[in-house]
């Protein structure tokens, strides 16, 4: 048991300052060529780098079943994971899946859930080599184990932005979030009243995709990589812009400029948010998992993505002293500061 009269609460830190704390406490042996601090680990076997990720989903904190499909939650669940190897511009191999289960499930919810799983890994070119299951006492926790490859040379990190490097983004953000609260709304009417049916159009329809069934932009690392493109830093969006915008600054010890007017927002996530009398911008710094991605780049390379749609230049990097700041549509300078998710 922890010392009651030296007790410090966990949401005293929040995640990542507990990350910090189990990192100060880790060993690090020779093999290891990152280690706790980014989006996976990367160490070598027999020459070779291996890169491994893992995450945990939890019932009620990370889904809510009430609007999840187990479809879906497993093809979340492998999508989640295999982005983390591919913000290091690896490539997803293997996962192991762990699952701990209530007696509320069957046998044939399970297998939907896997359903889910080995459909992204079919369409990733993944194997699930193993895993583990355990009882609960009640609802699901599951936890996959993602194991990736990548050449020592192109592997990207958080670390290696610098001033007058230029900032993007794959596809657009803030979608997924208002996903979220339709679904949440849909479920609020449903419990106030069981003889209603959700109403999701064509437009709310796109949102919730967003939310249920991730995509990763797969095809973006296969194109910087057959461009011979060098990128500086690069993380998955899954917190929110702005915390992922201050892990790189914090990382890479330098500090950003980025503008509101570049940020890329779908007109379904404008159109949905005026709906909630929701600022589309602060769904997209602070509402997470787009898993999108984000990265920085030396400006000789701009020319290189016009041929690849989807990318948007939002900003540039900038000397520490200058600080992290966003320019709104207004002509305003403001501190970015992290709102996104926060696991304590």
């Amino acid at each position: 048991m922890d010392n009651q009269q030296n007790r410090t609460e966990i949401a005293q830190l929040g995640e990542f300052g507990l990350i910090r704390k189990i990192k100060s406490l880790a060993n690090q042996n020779i093999d290891t060529i990152k280690g706790i601090g980014d989006d996976a680990a990367v160490f070598k076997v027999n020459r070779e780098n291996v890169l491994v990720s893992t995450d945990f989903l939890i019932e009620n904190i990370h889904f809510d079943l009430t609007y999840t499909p187990l479809k879906h939650l497993g093809y979340k669940a492998a999508i989640v994971n295999f982005s983390d190897i591919y913000a290091m511009n690896g490539t997803p191999k293997h996962i192991t899946v762990s699952i701990a289960i209530s007696n509320r499930f069957s046998v044939e919810a399970i297998e939907t859930l896997y359903s889910g799983i080995q459909l992204a890994c079919e369409k990733h070119g993944v194997d699930i080599i193993g895993g583990d299951t355990t009882s609960s006492e009640k609802g699901l926790i599951i936890s996959i184990t993602v194991i990736g490859e990548a050449n020592q040379k192109d592997i990207v990190y958080r670390n290696g932005a610098k001033p007058g490097d230029l900032i993007a983004v794959t596809g657009n953000l803030g979608a997924a979030y208002m996903g979220l609260h339709i679904l949440q709304r849909e479920k609020a009417v449903f419990i106030a009243n069981p003889e209603m049916q959700p109403e999701i159009d064509t437009n709310n329809a796109y949102l919730v995709e967003r939310f249920l069934k991730p995509e990763n932009p797969r095809s973006f690392i296969q194109f910087i990589n057959n461009e011979n493109i060098k990128l500086t830093s690069m993380m998955d969006v899954s917190d929110g812009l702005s915390s992922e915008l201050l892990h790189i600054a914090e990382q890479s010890n330098v500090g950003f400029e980025v503008f509101e007017a570049q940020i890329p927002i779908h007109p379904n996530t404008e159109a949905i948010a005026e709906q909630f009398k929701m600022d589309p911008t602060t769904c997209a710094l602070n509402g997470g998992e787009d898993y999108e991605l984000l990265f920085t780049f030396d400006p000789a390379f701009e020319s290189n993505f016009e041929s690849f749609e989807g990318i948007t230049i939002i900003g540039s990097i900038k000397p520490k002293d200058f600080g992290t700041k966003l320019h709104s549509k207004g002509k305003n300078l403001y501190d970015i500061k992290a709102q996104g998710w926060k696991s304590f």
